[in-house]
């Protein structure tokens, strides 16, 4: 069962104050969805957002000269919008224009344009002096820098070491090879949807890896696969099981008898079907179905490969592959408790076979009769010949040393055992707390272990000497994001309530702190020393980015807050609620002190996002029921009923995702949420934006015509919640949602630098 979420920010609004007669109330329209569970973690939406009327055929961005004559509307027969409801007043005249083309084309002679959004208009004025250009893809282009993070919380056996020395895991889309002691990763990216399950070659140079299913962008099922790959080159050497698994593939492994010629593959389809499949020919060999319950684990046996072992719920089962056929026998439980779950196995130097199970228990499993390993044949049965109580709580990895001992890993005791052959006791190490429970063991070099942690952290040590992080991310949704005024650090929050601070150059975890409540927003203070960090309860606290102390704090409301953001002098403090409302706080002693200045209301729905003006004076705002406003701060935190006159103002930073400078960015047939956050450049050359179908796009900015290209990059598993650029533009940084991945990107290109 999906474990309960708390809401995503930018999803669920505050109820309709005044619904309209002829208009869905704009609370209705700003509505975000919730995504489906993803188990697997992966692939865009693929359903309409509750409580909405599903979007006509039509729903779609239409862009044209601005103009009030009725005879006017929609394109395509969308409806024409009915009046906003009590905000009419609030709603500038617009200067009144001959009927323009009812095509998306751009009229240099207009002074404003309109752009619908389910039916509604956003109208956005022409800055004065503004000349149309072509649109054209930007010159710089994107590459994938670090991943931070690792995919622990729900996967086995995903962690390994290569030939090379290289540790290979995986998040999101992206199967990672880290090299630990050069501090270089590198990826490979042909995944179109999240990474489930991963297997090495016995000459640990090739790697297989198994995806979800997931869909596309207008909803259509993706069809899992498995891609064979030449670790050292990143070349996929062969795709295998296109159109013949179902949902996802779940487990996999390379026979060794016989230098990996085969792999054996399990998918997540409801009765678990299992395949043997030729590795260079990419052909199925057999295929059979092997249980309705979960398949955790498979692996071929070592010493002959007509000999496959599966593991899962209430089950552990010896296959014998003969030809096209697949036949198994149950292991007997005999007179030892069935456990509930048995989640991964090891080969002892004997041939006999060691399970791990939900009970604590490590359980050697022979043929009867002669009390050897599993061999050929089918016709024997397999028995208990050994229980060994190991950890208190499942026993969630096994891994057989080099020199013939065996390791285990506890779930809730976060104990590492070292056992002889004979299974005795030999050594133990205890995970510290904060990293979670063991789910993988892998051996390094030498003594050195590799623990892959339930809190998604990799760890590196030995048992005598304890254990350090190597790799550490998020453990939930991800979505407050912010990057350092003048260095390369970033600060990242969400749902796993951790902050967490990044060193870019480093690629590393500075620090992190546990936050009392979901953090979904946050943003340095121009000094760099102070940063503010929004809550779902509608409280935000500020802290010293060097001591991790609390500096000063508030509430606002009892709603989420949705955005955060100092003035580009430090002067004022920002908070966008749910609540509909703007915040401001004056700001002094470098960003230690705050008081209550005024309050922003007008919105007539949740603040997504806003700016600041370069001046610190005003503010521009986006709210969920897609409207843009402007507010005079300095002047008594007044709505600036008359847009028309903001059209020239210049703007600190620009990450408001409807306005005309932006407005090319939305996709045709959007329906206002398909965009989550967007940012341009410091250098004010590029617009990055972060969607609802797991890519991060590269536009050029402005980007003021309808349909304009971008490069567009995935890797994310999940709907990307935010991104930001660095200080210097020499990165970009993006969070994936549910696949809690953080991403930084490295900008490539462009034109020089300008000579000083």
């Amino acid at each position: 069962m999906e474990p309960f979420r708390i809401p995503s920010p930018h999803r669920t609004p505050p109820g309709p104050p005044h619904p309209p007669p002829a208009a869905p109330h704009p609370s209705a329209l700003g509505r975000r969805r919730r995504r489906p569970p993803r188990q697997s973690g992966g692939g865009p939406r693929s359903r309409p957002p509750r409580g909405l009327p599903r979007a006509p055929p039509s729903s779609t961005v239409h862009v044209f000269p601005g103009t009030n004559d009725p005879r006017i509307s929609p394109p395509h027969g969308d409806p024409q919008p009915g009046p906003p409801g009590a905000r009419k007043e609030l709603r500038p005249k617009e200067p009144i224009m001959s009927p323009g083309s009812r095509r998306a084309n751009y009229n240099l002679e207009g002074v404003s344009v309109k752009m619908f959004l389910r039916g509604r208009p956003i109208t956005m004025y022409v800055p004065s002096g503004h000349v149309g250009f072509r649109p054209e893809l930007p010159p710089e282009r994107l590459q994938l820098d670090w991943v931070y993070g690792y995919r622990g919380r729900d996967s086995r056996s995903n962690l390994h070491v290569l030939g090379s020395g290289e540790l290979i895991y995986f998040i999101a889309c992206v199967v990672v090879l880290l090299h630990v002691p050069l501090r270089r990763q590198r990826h490979y990216l042909r995944h179109s949807d999240c990474v489930r399950c991963l297997a090495v070659h016995p000459d640990r140079l090739r790697v297989a890896t198994g995806q979800a299913a997931g869909v596309d962008k207008d909803g259509k099922p993706l069809q899992p696969v498995v891609h064979i790959w030449d670790s050292a080159t990143l070349l996929t050497l062969q795709q295998i099981g296109l159109g013949s698994f179902e949902r996802g593939v779940g487990s996999l492994a390379f026979s060794c008898a016989d230098q990996g010629s085969y792999l054996c593959v399990v998918d997540d389809s409801n009765e678990h079907m299992m395949s043997v499949w030729d590795c260079a020919r990419g052909t199925k060999l057999a295929e059979v179905k092997s249980t309705n319950e979960s398949v955790l684990s498979v692996e071929f046996n070592p010493q002959d490969s007509s000999s496959i072992i599966t593991s899962g719920k209430s089950h552990v089962y010896f296959w014998t592959w003969s030809g096209a056929t697949l036949t198994k026998k149950q292991g007997i439980f005999g007179k030892y408790k069935k456990p509930k779950f048995i989640q991964c196995f090891v080969f002892d130097a004997a041939g006999d076979v060691l399970t791990g199970d939900s009970e604590g228990n490590i359980l050697t499993w022979t043929r009867a009769g002669d009390g050897r390993g599993v061999g050929k044949g089918g016709k024997e049965t397999y028995q208990i010949g050994q229980q060994t109580r190991a950890h208190e709580g499942s026993v969630f990895a096994l891994c057989r040393r080099r020199d013939g001992t065996v390791l285990s890993g506890g779930g809730k005791d976060r104990r590492v055992l070292s056992w002889s052959p004979a299974l005795s006791l030999l050594q133990e190490a205890e995970i510290p707390e904060r990293f979670g429970a063991v789910r993988t063991i892998a051996e390094g070099p030498g003594e050195e272990l590799l623990v892959g942690t339930t809190r998604n952290a990799l760890l590196r040590g030995t048992l005598s000497g304890g254990f350090t992080a190597i790799v550490q991310g998020h453990t939930d949704e991800v979505w407050g994001l912010a990057t350092h005024p003048t260095r390369c650090l970033f600060l990242t929050c969400g749902h796993d309530r951790q902050l967490c601070l990044w060193d870019g150059q480093e690629h590393a975890l500075a620090w992190s702190l546990a936050l009392e409540d979901t953090g979904l927003c946050a943003d340095f203070h121009p000094g760099g020393q102070v940063v503010v960090v929004g809550l779902l309860t509608g409280r935000w606290v500020v802290l010293d980015t060097e001591t991790q102390q609390p500096l000063a704090g508030g509430s606002d409301g009892n709603e989420q807050l949705s955005v955060v953001r100092f003035s580009p002098d430090g002067a004022f403090l920002a908070i966008g609620s749910h609540d509909n409302v703007i915040y401001i706080y004056s700001v002094t002693e470098e960003g230690r002190r705050y008081n209550r200045f005024g309050r922003c209301t007008g919105h007539s729905s949740f603040i997504t996002h806003l700016d600041w003006s370069k001046d610190g004076h005003f503010i521009m705002s986006n709210s969920g029921d897609y409207e843009i406003l402007y507010w005079d701060v300095a002047g008594g935190c007044k709505l600036l009923r008359n847009r028309f006159e903001s059209r020239d103002r210049e703007w600190a930073s620009y990450t408001c995702v409807l306005g005309f400078h932006v407005f090319g960015v939305w996709p045709d047939g959007s329906d206002g949420t398909d965009i989550n956050s967007l940012c341009r450049s410091h250098h004010e050359r590029l617009v990055a934006v972060a969607d609802d179908f797991c890519k991060v796009h590269l536009f050029q900015y402005p980007c003021a015509r309808p349909k304009a290209p971008s490069h567009v990059y995935g890797g994310h598993g999940s709907h990307v919640t935010n991104v930001r650029f660095t200080h210097d533009d020499g990165h970009l940084v993006s969070l994936g949602g549910k696949d809690t991945g953080v991403f930084q990107w490295r900008v490539l290109g462009g034109p020089s630098p300008e000579p000083r």
